[in-house]
This record gives C-alpha cells, structure tokens and sequence, in this order.
C-alpha cells in the first residue's frame, strides 16, 4: 500500500507541475506578445517561476522515496 500511495503521490505532483508550467509559460507568451519591450524580463521572471514549480515534484519524488524505503 504504501507503494502505491507513493506513486500517487508522484504522479500527482508531476500533474499539477505540468499544469503549472503551461499556466505560467501561456501567461508569459501572451505577455511578451503584449509588451515586446519587457522580453528579457519577462523570460527571466518565467524562469525563476517554472524552476519554483519544477521543486515541488522533486520533493514529492524524495518524499515518496522515503516512504517507500524508511519502515
């Protein structure tokens, strides 16, 4: 059970980082479309924005790794 629990949870991380992702980089482009002066700026905050979301998974991945593995 445990195992599952933890495929759940990952599975689920990874979800909603995707969906995450493309709210974050759909706002960016349609950002830039708007304000072509503002790219470089815009493209370095979306960076820092995917690489915040990207961390949630990972930790979901060491946590489901530490249930799986520490009994």
């Amino acid at each position: 059970m445990t195992e599952l629990a933890a495929a759940i949870a990952v599975v689920g991380a990874a979800l909603a980082a995707a969906y995450g992702n493309q709210a974050v980089i759909v706002k960016t482009i349609e950002s830039m479309t708007r304000q072509p002066e503002l790219s470089n700026e815009l493209r370095s905050t979306m960076f820092i924005g995917v690489a915040l979301i990207e961390a949630m998974p990972i930790f979901a991945v060491l946590i489901a790794l530490i249930l799986v593995f520490v009994k």
